[in-house]
């Protein structure tokens, strides 16, 4: 009996699914005769595509740099003398932290003096001034506004040496 009344049920909810597939599909079939009345338009004619230059580097590039060596002189490694970490200095607190997980809450005078606040991943709050270090690149601080505390971090340029590049940490809401 119990078997009987599923299949029973079962035949009624795919005549019921049967049923519903076949609908009114007038409005459908207006929408596609207005678009197949529709004038046809023009289509823009594809882009002129220029050749591809091809450039031999040994015969072509007689006296020309070699794109293999970077041409900056920050980048010219550390036999140049350029910009180096200094590991003889001691490490500040604030050096320990990513310099993306370090936030600027805002700034404090004192007498003549700005100093930065800067907040830590852990919530406490510290006092910076230009000259400071924070971030895990030698970031010196070089400037501190209302709105932004700039530095200067000093990173591995791949090849042996460093570069200085600018970085800033912005005030947070």
């Amino acid at each position: 009996m119990r078997a009987s009344l599923i299949k029973y049920g079962l035949v009624l909810i795919m005549a019921l699914g049967i049923a519903a597939c076949g609908g009114d599909h007038d409005d459908l079939d207006q929408y596609i005769n207005e678009v197949k009345a529709r004038p046809g338009g023009r289509i823009e004619p594809l882009p002129e595509i220029t050749p591809y230059e091809v450039f031999t580097y040994i015969a072509d590039a007689q006296g020309m740099r070699s794109p293999f060596v970077p041409d900056t002189p920050q980048a010219t490694g550390a036999a140049s003398g350029g910009a180096r970490p200094d590991l003889d200095r001691s490490r500040e607190y604030l050096e320990s932290f990513p310099l993306d997980t370090l936030g600027m809450v805002g700034t404090l005078y004192i007498g003549e003096t700005m100093y930065g606040l800067v907040q830590t991943a852990d919530g406490l709050i510290h006092r910076v001034v230009p000259g400071n270090y924070m971030g895990q690149n030698d970031g010196r601080i070089t400037n501190i506004t209302e709105s932004e505390i700039a530095l200067v971090e000093i990173i591995s340029d791949g090849i042996g040496g460093y570069i200085e590049r600018d970085a800033a940490v912005g005030l947070t809401d």
